[in-house]
C-alpha cells in the first residue's frame, strides 16, 4: 500500500509518500519559522494562508521524488488534530478532496499518535511497550504505549508545555525565535555554577510537569542580573539545566512505576542534544533503552503522518465521506485499529 501523508497541525507544512513494503520513499517540509519570528510566536491565520500557498507545489515535488504518479497512491492520511484549527482544515481538506478525486481511502491521524509512532521510520525502531516523552512546543506529556491507539497519559503538563517555556524565556532574553535552539546554542555558553534553577514538581509523587514558575524564575533572575551577554548564557544554562533534570527525573519515575525498559523522546524539544545526552546518562543507570526519531522528524512531519495513516488503512480503518479538524482532540481517546 503506498500512501501520501499530510501534515498542517500548525506552522510546517509536511507531505510524505509512505509505501508499506519499501518504507518512506520522499518526504519535503516547509517551516514558516521566518513568516512568524518579527511576531515572536505563531500567527494562526498566517500559517492557514501560508499552509495553502505551499501544500500543492510541496505534493507535486515528493511525487516526483517518489517517482510515483497519483494513479498509484492507493490511500490518503492527513493531521485531523490537535492542532490550529484553520491549519488543519487546509490539510485535510485538501486530503479528503485528493482522497475522493483518485477513489481511493482516506483516514485522519493523531497528531500526536504520529510523534509518537516516528521512531519506527528508523532502522531499529522501538518494539511495544514503551514509555514516551512528547515534548514540542504544544504538547509536554508521559504516555505508555501498549500498541498502535492504546495509549495511556501518565503525566501531562498543568501550564506551559517545555517547548512554550523555552519559547517565552527566549523572548524575555530578547534571543528571537523559536526560542528552544537560541537558549542551547547559548546555553553551550554557560557558567553552569553559577546559577541554579529550582526542578518544578519534583518533590511530589506523580509525573505531572509545571514550567510557568520555571519561566518566571528566569524573568526574576534576568532583572536582578542586568542585561549582559553573560548573564544570558548563564540564565540560558540554568534555565535548560533545570529542563532537562526535571524531565529525566519524571521519566526516570515512569520507568520504575511501571516496569517498562524502552524510553522514546518524540517532538521538537527532542532535538536538544543536551536533553539527549541525559535521557542516555539516565537510562544506562536504570538498564533501559532510549529511542529518538531522527532529527529531521522531531518537528512536524509528514513522514510520520504517513507512517501512522498507513497502519490504520491497512488494518482497514476508513475515514467517512466528509472531513473534520479537531483542535482538541485526547490521545485517550484513540482506539486501536
Amino acid at each position: 500500500m503506498r500512501i501520501i501523508g499530510i501534515e498542517t497541525s500548525c506552522d510546517e507544512t509536511g507531505v510524505a509518500v509512505y509505501d508499506s513494503e519499501q518504507g518512506l520513499l520522499s518526504h519535503a517540509l516547509y517551516s514558516q519559522v521566518e513568516l512568524h519570528a518579527e511576531y515572536g510566536g505563531v500567527v494562526p491565520e498566517l500559517a492557514s494562508r501560508d499552509h495553502v500557498r505551499k501544500i500543492l507545489p510541496l505534493l507535486d515535488n515528493v511525487l516526483s521524488q517518489a517517482k510515483t504518479a497519483r494513479s498509484e497512491i492507493d490511500g490518503i492520511a492527513y493531521t485531523e488534530g490537535p492542532g490550529l484549527v484553520g491549519a488543519l482544515l487546509v490539510g485535510a481538506a485538501v486530503g479528503r478532496s485528493l482522497a475522493w478525486a483518485l477513489g481511493v481511502p482516506h483516514v485522519g491521524v493523531h497528531h500526536m499518535e504520529g510523534h509518537l509512532l516516528a521512531p519506527m521510520l528508523e532502522e531499529t525502531p522501538p518494539e511495544f511497550p514503551f514509555i514516551a516523552l512528547l515534548v514540542s512546543g504544544g504538547h509536554t506529556m508521559l504516555v505508555e504505549v501498549s500498541g498502535v491507539g492504546q495509549y495511556q497519559i501518565l503525566g501531562d503538563t498543568l501550564d506551559d508545555a517545555v517547548g512554550e517555556a523555552f519559547d517565552k524565556t527566549a523572548k524575555l532574553l530578547d534571543l528571537g525565535y523559536p526560542g528552544g535552539p537560541a537558549i542551547e546554542k547559548l546555553a553551550e555558553l554557560g557558567d553552569p555554577d553559577r546559577l541554579t534553577f529550582p526542578r518544578p514538581m519534583v518533590n511530589r509523587p506523580g509525573l505531572e510537569f509545571s514550567f510557568s514558575g520555571l519561566k518566571t524564575f528566569a524573568l526574576n533572575t534576568w532583572q536582578e542580573l542586568g542585561d549582559s551577554e553573560k548573564n544570558k548564557a548563564d540564565i540560558s544554562r540554568a534555565f535548560q539545566d533545570a529542563v532537562l533534570e526535571t524531565l529525566a527525573i519524571k521519566c526516570k519515575r515512569a520507568i520504575q512505576q511501571t516496569g517498562v525498559k524502552r524510553l522514546v523522546l518524540a517532538g521538537g524539544v527532542s532535538a536538544n542534544k543536551a536533553l539527549r545526552a541525559r535521557m542516555q546518562r539516565m537510562v544506562e543507570k536504570e538498564q533501559a533503552e532510549v529511542f529518538y526519531p531522527r532529527m529531521e522528524f522531531c518537528t512536524d512531519n509528514g513522514a510520520m503522518i504517513a507512517f501512522a495513516g498507513h497502519l490504520r488503512l491497512l488494518a482497514g480503518e476508513r475515514g467517512g465521506e466528509g472531513f473534520k479538524a479537531q483542535p482538541r482532540w485526547s490521545l485517550e481517546d484513540l482506539v486501536a485499529p
